[in-house]
């Protein structure tokens, strides 16, 4: 394997990049039958018990656009990581690419940069998040996928509504789940919370954008949860560290000095989620994955939506981001943060009864709850089975 270099830009990656989009055509078509394709290290945790889990028994071709993904540091011979960064050479392997099955967790294939290969490869896509796919996301975000691991039913709902709208072919909608909600809930089963039980552990763990929390009154709220004698833990979403650091190193600054606040920026890492309570949230689907997985409730402070598709309504599917709320916590306005603390102790006055009234709405809006990495994996390996040859064959002329 090409060493990688130290950083994800510049000249020494730009020719790195070319030498692995050439290593890549040389693998054989066995390793090309099964290709993942990864934006960035944080996509890891949500690809990695299927890559490994494949891995056992057949090659996998792993592509990152990051030189600091753990798939670097596995030692399965079945496994091939490979670095392309973003940009000429990645757009180059995405249309020349070679393979069979080729799974994404990256939405809007065809629709900007990124298209479809010449050859005929079939693309499957895993949901990185469980909520729903019309209102967060564009219009045109699913449409060019072959096949689609859908985690509950509402998301076939909605696909297949949209297919209805805009007359597409059906896709193969796969009854699939969700590996990060079993994931938290069987740490959550072995977790034996630290921290003194008198005291209330409150997670913030919001989207990023214009209308999140951290940008509209992120320093107002964490002022009052601090000032209410709650252990606060802010966790921001990576994009808004990286696109507006100026709404949170004021905050952090403010703070840091005191015990009761903790600074979280490791995505992959559950023990901020672990030691919690309850999660302050907006419209980030990581409160479905908060709710469903540690059976704790969320306080959703109710900020704009979200939006990227103004049509969603049309496709009369009520999004699960909305339905779940007042299911597994309650809303509360951004103007009655003085009133933040007594809406946290009621939601964590009872926690045997919310866990009780989340797992039954666990029960109806996930597939294969527990099971979703071996449905997955062999949904995958099945699908790889059935095209095998059809893309990695490079004597078939492609259509350009």
């Amino acid at each position: 394997m090409i060493p990688v270099p130290k950083s994800n830009t510049g000249i020494g990656a730009f020719f790195h990049s070319f030498g692995e989009y050439n290593r890549f055509n040389g693998l054989s078509a066995e390793k090309r039958n099964i290709v993942f394709y990864s934006e960035s290290r944080q996509d890891w945790h949500h690809l990695s018990p299927y890559v490994l889990t494949i891995a056992e028994s057949r090659p996998v071709t792993y592509v990152t656009s990051d030189r600091n993904d753990p798939a670097f540091d596995q030692t399965n011979p079945n496994l091939t990581p490979i670095f392309i960064k973003n940009g000429f050479w990645l757009i180059t392997f995405f249309r020349m690419c070679a393979a069979d099955l080729f799974v994404l967790t990256m939405i809007d294939l065809e629709s900007f940069h990124i298209k479809r290969s010449v050859y005929p490869v079939h693309y499957a896509y895993l949901f990185h998040a469980m909520g729903s796919t019309h209102m967060v996301d564009f219009q045109e975000s699913y449409d060019h996928y072959d096949s689609i691991l859908c985690s509950g039913p509402h998301q076939i709902n909605e696909i297949r509504a949209r297919e209805k709208q805009a007359n597409l072919p059906a896709k193969n909608l796969i009854p699939h789940g969700y590996a990060r909600i079993e994931q938290i809930a069987k740490q959550a089963q072995s977790h034996q919370k630290k921290h003194d039980r008198s005291e209330i552990h409150v997670l913030v763990a919001p989207t990023w954008g214009s209308n999140s929390i951290l940008n509209t009154c992120g320093e107002k709220l964490i002022d009052q949860l601090v000032d209410s004698g709650f252990h606060v833990t802010l966790r921001p979403h990576w994009q808004t560290v990286k696109l507006t650091p100026e709404v949170v190193d004021p905050i952090v600054k403010r703070h840091e000095s005191n015990p009761r606040f903790t600074y979280e920026t490791r995505m992959g890492d559950n023990s901020s989620l672990l030691e919690s309570d309850i999660l302050i949230c907006d419209w980030s689907s990581t409160s479905i994955e908060y709710a469903l997985g540690l059976e704790q409730p969320v306080l959703y402070i109710d900020v704009p939506k979200r939006v990227r598709n103004e049509n969603y309504e049309s496709l009369n599917c009520e999004p699960l981001e909305i339905s779940i709320r007042e299911k597994v916590g309650t809303v509360l306005s951004p103007d009655n943060l003085n009133s933040i603390g007594d809406s946290i102790r009621a939601l964590v006055a009872n926690p045997s009864q919310t866990a009780e009234q989340i797992r039954s709405i666990r029960d109806e809006i996930l597939y294969n709850c527990g099971n979703a990495v071996s449905v997955g994996s062999k949904a995958l390996t099945d699908l790889a089975d059935q095209f095998k040859g059809k893309g990695s064959d490079k004597s078939v002329p492609p259509k350009i």
